[in-house]
């Protein structure tokens, strides 16, 4: 049970609420919580909580979005 907490964060009745706003402004999700990270309300939480949850997704290769790009940024250093 305790892998699956972050399932009770989201309402059911509010999955996919972000992706319709985003494709209403024309924008990809990502950019619509960035814009909207800062809002004061449920739009703001919401969108916290994607960025949140964004980086905490893990890609095939075990790394998360966010280590991903250190890893790009550390290679392209060298």
């Amino acid at each position: 049970m305790a892998k699956k907490w972050i399932s009770g964060a989201i309402n059911p009745a509010h999955r996919g609420v972000e992706q319709r706003a985003a494709a209403r402004a024309g924008e990809t999700t990502h950019e619509y919580m960035e814009q909207h990270k800062e809002a004061s309300g449920a739009a703001g939480a919401r969108a916290r909580l994607g960025l949140r949850l964004e980086g905490m997704h893990l890609k095939a290769d075990g790394q998360n979005h966010a280590e991903t790009a250190i890893n790009h940024a550390k290679r392209n250093r060298s």
